[in-house]
């Protein structure tokens, strides 16, 4: 069968409609992308979005393997004779992997195990009779079995237990009710192993903890699975052993008598050396799958948010690399990214600070520069205010420069800048970030780029997909400059990969820009297909057609000139004219083709032709504090959302050290997710609440930064306040805090 006879099963999981759910499939199995089917087939669809598309793509893969791993379970019991209606039945209603692998459990090729060897020596019969349960002479039958390999009665009865255990560890609904106990009661536990606590003293957190599976955060399971591959925890997890024993017993035990109280035995044995172990497995590697996707969606939110994060646009840049000893490097772009001049200054060193001055003056002024960049690392701040106190009369912005390191060294760089030392291609990098973020990154692994919780913990394959999934939905979002787009931008692009990517560039660089997008068609190993997935995503500015430059679809061309020529107009002259598109009736251009949800698209895309969906960079500026060692408690200064994780915000307020805001500082209603009023990149007004100088750690507060909300002041989602006298201490003491927050600001310091 293949991923879209699977219709049926998909829709009734995701609560979809069957016919939708078989259109997304279709089409995915024709090779269309996602990005394609959500933007360009939503009258197909049901207009259903990219996540819903991914969902549907992922849950189709699972019914699949699904299907055949039970088609392998039950030919494999076929084949060993043992089948029966009641097996077949049992395996039909399984609806998870588990579920049938605890129904395979008995049939199952095993290394040889000790209820074998007890098998081997002739003792089925007498476990048989112990688990009937008949008032007998357990120790007088069990003689009876003495034999060359059973030495005793006490190894008859041993070999017998082994083998009950062995018979309640597979015993598929003991496993569904030991199952459901571990989901409701167990615990994930914690100890710190013995002369580790010195070593392992970043996670004396976890030194003695306990939380309920049900209740335990992605971050502080991810943070005890690492405590414990590096040999500084002991992990455990189970439910009360007494619960899960009395679980057991319920099932076998029929009987109070010398042969109950040998399968007790058994059944406790069972549980400690085969059950517990066995499920204990699966729930850490079901628990670490989970804070691995939670962990993996955090990461992709964040890259998601940042390389949408507002360009500056083609401007001509002088950027600046900061640093000390080395001094700082110093580029000018052109408008399209180029390098153009590189230089070198001093400003750490006073004899220097004239000719630096002087440098930047020149090349302000001699290459026409409107705006600079300046790195945030190592210098940063004390670069940027060197830049702001020439007053140039341009805009200064500090750039995060995460992952410049990791693309100066990368073969993509020494591709570009073949005989530029890697300080200038890091000092490039850092202005191309303000120009177009997005057109940057894509060229740095997204694991570098610094957004991540725990990224070098979770499944690497999975985090990988996620995010190459994230980049390839944020290009297509934005929608790519043919002609000015580097190979890695483009092989983002829908339907186009690295081959077909280096194969434009090639055409371009020998016939010159492209002028339309028909002439993609030229491009070897682009072909129809390709050219259908890519098409919309690509825009040609001041091209043949005017429609080149807008998201309207080559497919859609002949509809918009049929709406030009029914007011008498051209095409050109409608596009960007409401009073013109206010006179069309999209109704009368429906056809099986194009239905009203492509036509709404079109009219919109007519409004406002290759809008950038992204807002424009603005510039920001941190309070005048440059060190920890200037952080005061109570201080109320500006900062910018760096990070966003499930326990919190990272705030950058202009020191080396990042504050964290924890997500009960964020906002004075209860929020369980700092994205539900936070993004990247967003300006926040904080309080500090705490300095800790030898952790070099910052806790900050937005909440009190904030005047509680009162009716229709009421604080709207992620927009704070405007706050005046940043960088000093507030004059009057906080407010007597509540239980809550005296609660809040203990987690806060504590970490729990």
């Amino acid at each position: 069968m293949e991923t879209k006879d699977y219709a049926g099963g998909v829709a009734a999981k995701l609560n979809l409609r069957e016919k939708d759910v078989l259109v997304v499939l279709e089409l995915l199995a024709e090779g269309a992308t996602i990005p394609f089917i959500a933007r360009y087939r939503k009258d197909k669809t049901g207009a259903l979005d990219e996540v819903q598309i991914q969902q549907i793509q992922d849950e189709a893969n699972f019914q699949k393997e699904f299907a055949e791993r039970k088609a392998f379970i039950e030919k494999t019991i076929a084949e060993q004779g043992k089948m029966t209606e009641e097996l077949q039945a049992k395996i039909n209603a399984a609806t998870t992997i588990a579920a049938l692998e605890d129904l395979y459990l008995p049939y199952k090729p095993k290394r040889k195990t000790k209820a074998q060897t007890a098998r081997e020596n002739g003792l089925e019969p007498l476990a048989l009779l112990l688990l009937e349960q008949r008032n007998v002479d357990v120790a007088g039958e069990s003689a009876a079995f003495i034999n060359e390999q059973v030495k005793s009665a006490d190894d008859a009865l041993q070999g017998a237990r082994d083998i009950i255990a062995e018979q309640v560890n597979e015993h598929a609904e003991v496993r569904t009710h030991i199952r459901n106990l571990f989901e409701k009661q167990a615990t994930v536990q914690s100890k710190v192993l013995a002369d580790k606590e010195q070593e392992g003293i970043k996670y004396k957190d976890y030194f003695d903890f306990s939380e309920p599976i049900s209740k335990i955060p992605s971050h502080r399971m991810l943070a005890i699975m690492r405590g414990f591959m590096d040999g500084v925890l002991r992990m455990a997890i189970s439910p009360a052993e007494e619960d899960a024993l009395a679980l057991i017993e319920d099932q076998f035990i029929k009987a109070d008598n010398e042969a109950a109280v040998q399968l007790k035995k058994a059944i406790r044995d069972s549980w400690r050396r085969l059950l517990l172990p066995g499920l204990e497995s699966e729930f850490r590697a079901l628990l670490k799958a989970k804070a691995d996707e939670e962990a993996i969606n955090v990461f992709a939110e964040n890259l998601r948010q940042l390389l949408l994060s507002s360009p500056l646009g083609s401007k001509r840049i002088l950027a600046i690399d900061p640093g000390y000893r080395t001094g700082c490097k110093v580029v000018c772009l052109d408008e399209q990214g180029a390098l153009i001049k590189t230089g070198l200054i001093y400003i750490h060193e006073p004899g220097r600070l004239i000719d630096a001055e002087h440098k930047i003056r020149s090349l302000v002024k001699g290459y026409n520069i409107q705006a600079v960049s300046v790195g945030d690392g190592t210098a940063g701040r004390a670069t940027e205010q060197f830049v702001k106190k020439l007053n140039l009369g341009l805009p200064v912005f500090l750039v995060n420069e995460d992952g410049a390191s990791i693309y100066s060294a990368s073969e993509t760089a020494r591709e570009e800048f073949p005989d530029e030392d890697i300080t200038i291609r890091g000092a490039v990098s850092i202005g191309r970030r303000l120009m177009d973020p997005l057109a940057e990154l894509v060229k740095i692994d997204p694991k570098s780029i610094g957004v991540g919780q725990y990224q070098h913990d979770v499944n690497q394959v999975r985090l990988k997909e996620r995010l190459d999934q994230t980049v390839v939905s944020c290009v297509n979002t934005v929608g790519v400059n043919l002609n000015t787009a580097s190979k890695h931008l483009l092989s983002y692009v829908s339907g186009i990969g690295p081959s077909i990517a280096e194969n434009i560039i090639a055409h371009r660089n020998e016939l010159g820009r492209f002028t339309s997008r028909k002439q993609l068609m030229k491009v070897p190993r682009l072909g129809n297909k390709a050219y259908e997935q890519c098409a919309g995503f690509l825009r040609i500015k001041d091209g043949d057609d005017p429609l080149d430059a807008s998201a309207v679809h080559p497919e859609a061309y002949k509809v918009v000139a049929a709406m030009a020529n029914d007011i008498g107009a051209d095409v050109k002259t409608l596009i960007g004219n409401d009073e013109l598109i206010k006179k069309l009736d999209p109704k009368k251009y429906i056809t099986p083709e194009t239905g009203e949800l492509t036509l709404k698209d079109i009219i919109s895309e007519l409004k406002k032709p290759g809008l950038d969906p992204r807002s424009e960079a603005q510039t920001f500026e941190f309070a005048a504090i440059y060190s920890i060692e200037d952080v005061k408690v109570g201080m109320v200064v500006p900062g910018s959302v760096t990070n966003i994780t499930r326990f919190g915000a990272f705030i950058d307020i202009g020191v080396k050290q990042d504050g964290l805001v924890h997500v009960s500082e964020i906002a004075h209603k209860y929020i369980t997710d700092p994205n539900e009023v936070l993004k990247l990149n967003q300006k926040v007004t904080v309080v500090v609440t705490e300095v800790d100088m030898a952790r070099k750690r910052i806790a900050l507060s937005i909440k009190q930064a904030q005047e509680p909300p009162t009716g229709k002041d009421r604080q709207q989602p992620g927009k704070v306040k405007p706050q005046k006298d940043f960088g000093r201490p507030k004059e009057k003491e906080p407010k007597e805090l509540s239980m809550n927050d005296a609660l809040s600001l203990l987690k806060n310091k504590f970490g729990k």
